[in-house]
């Protein structure tokens, strides 16, 4: 890793947050509109790229065969979620990481992100800890495999805290999540997911009160983006924020061909990653096969006007 995480600082961050003594701290930063100019959503315009969620369709696939079937499919990109049979986990030891960084390397297969479980919504002050010291571990094996990002998620609003304080909690600690990441060149993904905190507007104002560069959210594709048979309303709030994408079935209600327009548009020049749900077929085989069709019809639905 190129720099070592301070231990002792984010714990000290991490405690203040859990115990409801952290305090609006540092310099004033640039306004959101100019601060948003520089986040990795609005990149240059470029070329999105397709890859693969471990969670569903490849829980079960150890490294080596995730390896050899993305190969086969085509796709570049994994986000290895954590309790998954590849065993990218933070227990990890310093040698295992060199091999497994190696490996894929030498086959060309990007360790894009990794899917942790880490929330930062408890109201119980050493649940809150143990998760940002947990997003602490996380980053650190990003970091030595060459991982873009790790993603994290809030996990709804807990119904004895009012919601306004909630918000304000998990926008804190993803800053100070994020502070520590970009210490070791790493991003903060916040996926969009949780009953209450999926919703775009309470997201935009995580992000707002998070108000760091290297923390964005992962776009997952919900229903509670669709108004009025568009995600355009939706995708306008959190644009600029986008740092990641989740899709999962193509064909069906969600309006896929909208977002991928406006994400060309945008310059989104990032993973869109496939989340489907697990084929009732437990031959893998059968998977391979599903997603050389699925990677067809986004290459259609995906491409690029002009």
């Amino acid at each position: 890793m190129g720099q070592t995480l301070n231990r002792r600082a984010f714990l000290g961050s991490s405690l203040a947050f859990a115990g409801g003594l952290a305090t609006a701290g540092g310099a004033a930063r640039a306004d959101s509109e100019n601060a948003d100019r520089g986040r990795a959503g609005a990149a240059a315009p470029g070329h999105m790229k397709l890859g693969l969620v471990t969670y569903n369709l490849a829980a079960d696939w150890d490294l080596d065969s995730l390896i050899r079937r993305c190969r086969e499919i085509g796709l570049a990109a994994v986000e290895f979620r954590t309790t998954h049979k590849h065993g990218i986990e933070p227990s990890l030891s310093k040698e295992q990481r060199k091999e497994v960084r190696k490996k894929l390397e030498d086959s060309g297969l990007s360790a894009w992100s990794l899917g942790s479980v880490c929330e930062y919504q408890s109201p119980d002050p050493a649940v809150l800890a143990r998760n940002m010291e947990d997003s602490k571990r996380f980053v650190e094996l990003a970091a030595d495999l060459g991982a873009k990002g790790v993603k994290v998620r809030p996990n709804g609003l807990p119904k004895e805290v009012a919601e306004e304080k909630t918000l304000e909690q998990i926008g804190r600690s993803l800053h100070a999540v994020g502070e520590m990441a970009a210490a070791a060149g790493v991003e903060i993904w916040c996926e969009m997911h949780g009953g209450g905190t999926s919703e775009p507007p309470r997201m935009r104002k995580i992000m707002d009160i998070a108000d760091h560069p290297k923390v964005g959210v992962t776009w997952n594709s919900n229903g509670v983006d669709v108004k009025n048979g568009s995600v355009r309303e939706s995708f306008e709030l959190m644009k600029g924020r986008i740092y990641c994408v989740h899709i999962n079935e193509l064909v069906g209600g969600y309006p896929y061909r909208e977002l991928f327009s406006l994400l060309n548009a945008s310059g989104y020049d990032r993973y869109a990653l496939i989340e489907c749900q697990a084929l009732k077929s437990a031959n893998p085989d059968d998977t391979v096969r599903f997603l050389k069709f699925y990677k067809a019809l986004w290459e259609e639905w995906a491409k690029k006007e002009g």
